[in-house]
C-alpha cells in the first residue's frame, strides 16, 4: 500500500516535517517523492542537491533530506557528486 504524504507536506508540495521513525512507510513515501526531484542519470553537485531539498521543503535543516536519501539507497555519492541509485551517469570523455 502506498501511503500518502499529502500530511507532510504544504500547499505548495513542499516537505514540512520528517516522519518519526514509528511511521516508516510515509518515510519511504517521503523519499520516493524526493527521489523524483533528481533526473535518472544525472550528476548533480553537492549544492545543486542542497538547493533542490531547500527548494522543495520548508525543514529548518534539509540536510536530514539528503542523509535519509543516502542511507535509504535513493540517491548515491563518490563524495564529490550525487545521482538516483536507479541510474549512474554515465562518464563523459
Amino acid at each position: 500500500m502506498t501511503k500518502s504524504i499529502h500530511d507532510f507536506q504544504d500547499e505548495h508540495g513542499r516537505i514540512t516535517y520528517w516522519p518519526s521513525d514509528r511511521r516508516k512507510a510515509h518515510q519511504q513515501a517521503v523519499l520516493h517523492y524526493l527521489r523524483g526531484l533528481f533526473e535518472t542519470g544525472v550528476s548533480y553537485q553537492q549544492g545543486e542537491v542542497e538547493q533542490i531539498l531547500t527548494d522543495h521543503s520548508t525543514l529548518e535543516d534539509p540536510s536530514i533530506l539528503l542523509t535519509e536519501l543516502l542511507e535509504s539507497d535513493y540517491l548515491v555519492t563518490d563524495g564529490e557528486t550525487y545521482w538516483r541509485a536507479d541510474g549512474r551517469p554515465s562518464s563523459r570523455g
